[in-house]
């Protein structure tokens, strides 16, 4: 059995666990003598015959071989329950140190741990992983990886890995998003995404190292696209930018007003077709109206359905500015790019009446009116003589029907105005105003 103690690093100390002292301390020394020893110089009454009577005293002999035998062996039995008793206590003791070594021996365990790619050597007796990581003080959040799994039992000569995660702000090709990594370098993140970096354009070198603060990393994978320029496609490998940087590097130039069927600076797609526009141009200038707006007003004065312009409307004038393009030889619809107000639009006002016609005039009532109107305008109320002197059904002067009492021109008046006006006419001169048409006022 041994008697080597556990010591807190984990070793063994060879030193005896009681060298320099006894099993039960030096304060008290083993005062335990055989009872036979002690017995072997007692002289017993029993032994020794006193003297007779009549004869001298004699000194007692000591006794022989025989009784001496005789003695040691009762003494033996009578000192045995003693000594098994102080002998109990020494073998619970030793069993006891025995038993404990060996536990100790047995749940040691020898471990390799490597956290974030350093690996170190050491004992334990923590029972799983979990354990393990507690009483090494290595703490793990929800993007790190610990391998086994932190439940998983320990057995002597297991390998503990910890990956710490990394946030990694990725971009590739124009699309951006975060994501986490174990990988200690940027080579190992591509891996681990499967990103291929042949031919890619990186904004690092693939050995920098990725720090626990996590890194920024623009990756712009090579892609296959076809420039259609002067009726001739182009299709190169390319890792760039925008579409101009792809048209450049097809060893195309672009001059004055020429563009592109994809945005200049619009990211190019792998498998995309860009054509170059050849944009010629010039500027043009035109005039053009801007039309005037009308009000109407209410008027008691006028009878119902007449409406006199009191101010006419005039149009505006507005400069404007074209663009006029031909793309690809072919010319396109013009578009205005700027325009100026030269002068304003002015707004017709317009009276417009509200009277109640009257239902006769005295005098004139029973005559053909409707005969007299064919007659003098073929029955149209808007009628205009080629002179535009006369107009309306009744072929009225301005001078007249204002004497009349009518306003505005007698044409835009409705036709029972018209009308009204006519018999008010024939009240007062007959049917001389119309000297080729009257006679019909009577048939």
């Amino acid at each position: 059995m041994s008697n080597r103690q556990y010591s807190p690093c984990g070793t063994y100390d060879p030193a005896p666990a009681y060298e320099d002292h006894e099993p039960y301390g030096p304060a008290y020394p083993d005062t335990y003598r055989p009872a036979y020893e002690a017995r072997a110089h007692t002289v017993h009454a029993g032994d020794i015959a006193g003297p007779r009577p009549g004869q001298p005293e004699t000194t007692a002999r000591p006794p022989g071989r025989a009784q001496a035998r005789h003695a040691a062996r009762r003494g033996k039995g009578r000192s045995r329950p003693d000594s098994v008793r102080r002998l109990i206590p020494q073998a619970l003791v030793v069993a006891f140190l025995a038993g404990g070594t060996t536990a100790f021996v047995a749940n040691d365990k020898a471990i390799e741990l490597t956290v974030d790619g350093r690996p170190r050597a050491l004992h334990t007796f923590a029972a799983d992983v979990g354990e393990l990581l507690t009483e090494e003080g290595v703490s793990v959040g929800a993007h790190d990886v610990v391998s086994p799994a932190p439940g998983t039992p320990l057995a002597s000569g297991d390998d503990v890995v910890v990956r710490y995660g990394r946030p990694l702000f990725l971009t590739v090709d124009g699309h951006r998003r975060q994501v986490w990594t174990t990988a200690r370098t940027v080579d190992g993140a591509l891996q681990q995404f499967g990103v291929r970096a042949e031919g890619a354009f990186l904004s690092t070198v693939r050995s920098r190292k990725i720090g626990r603060e996590g890194l920024a990393l623009n990756i712009r994978t090579e892609r296959s696209v076809t420039v259609m320029a002067d009726g001739r496609p182009r299709t190169i490998r390319t890792n760039v930018a925008t579409v101009r940087e792809a048209v450049e590097q097809a060893g195309i130039v672009l001059r004055g007003q020429d563009t592109t069927s994809a945005r200049p600076d619009s990211f190019p797609r792998d498998g995309q077709t860009v054509t170059v526009l050849r944009v010629k141009g010039s500027k043009e200038i035109r005039e053009e109206q801007i039309p005037f707006d009308v009000r109407r007003t209410r008027d008691p004065r006028l009878f119902r359905g007449t409406e006199v312009v009191v101010r006419a409307g005039r149009p505006g004038t507005r400069r404007v500015t074209y663009v006029l393009r031909t793309v690809n030889g072919v010319r396109q619809k013009p578009k205005r790019i700027e325009s100026e107000v030269v002068q304003e639009p002015r707004t017709q006002l317009i009276r417009v009446g509200t009277r109640r016609h009257p239902d006769s005039v005295r005098g004139a009532e029973g005559l053909n009116w409707h005969g007299l109107a064919t007659c003098e305008s073929g029955g149209r109320a808007r009628a205009v003589d080629p002179s535009g002197t006369y107009g309306g059904l009744y072929q009225f002067d301005r001078r007249t029907w204002r004497s009349l009492g009518g306003s505005g021109r007698p044409q835009d008046a409705p036709s029972s105005e018209q009308t009204y006006r006519a018999k008010k006419l024939y009240v007062r001169q007959g049917s001389s105003p119309w000297p080729h048409c009257g006679p019909h006022l009577y048939r």
